[in-house]
């Protein structure tokens, strides 16, 4: 698995979302304070018109929503206990795994590199276990546990 800097920067302005919302206990849906884009960039050190398309994509996966003007900004669609570090990767980036360039299932082997494909299925696996079963809610609290 590769993390890009879109990745990276997409779960970073999640959690900053959520943090800021008051979401990360699970209670709120994102209706609490909305975020500004701006807000975001300055804040996770990422540059706006980057940040820009990232919230797009974001949004488009249902993630975030926006409100337009000058109280406007982002909130979380869902709960932070019910957005996985698995459903930001994927909105941003499509699949967990890639070989040369394609998803993991679809790679394709003969002969004696068969066997390949099985092992990049189960790599793929192992890391869908893992990001689908941390929240950004998670990470939030184990941010809030950390002395």
């Amino acid at each position: 698995m590769y993390v890009s800097a879109r990745a990276d920067y997409a779960l970073r302005a999640m959690l900053a979302v959520a943090d800021t919302a008051g979401s990360a206990d699970g209670e709120a849906t994102g209706g609490g304070e909305l975020v500004k884009a701006a807000s975001l960039a300055e804040s996770q050190d990422i540059p706006l018109s980057f940040l820009q398309g990232i919230l797009l994509d974001l949004r488009r996966a249902g993630l975030l929503h926006s409100h337009r003007g000058t109280e406007g900004g982002y909130a979380l669609t869902r709960p932070a206990d019910r957005i996985s570090v698995g459903d930001v990767l994927r909105a941003v980036g499509g699949s967990l795994t890639s070989v040369r360039g394609l998803p993991a299932d679809r790679a394709g082997y003969h002969g004696v590199a068969t066997g390949l494909r099985d092992v990049w299925l189960a790599v793929d696996g192992a890391i869908a276990l893992v990001v689908d079963r941390t929240t950004l809610a998670d990470l939030l609290t184990d941010r809030a546990a950390t002395p």
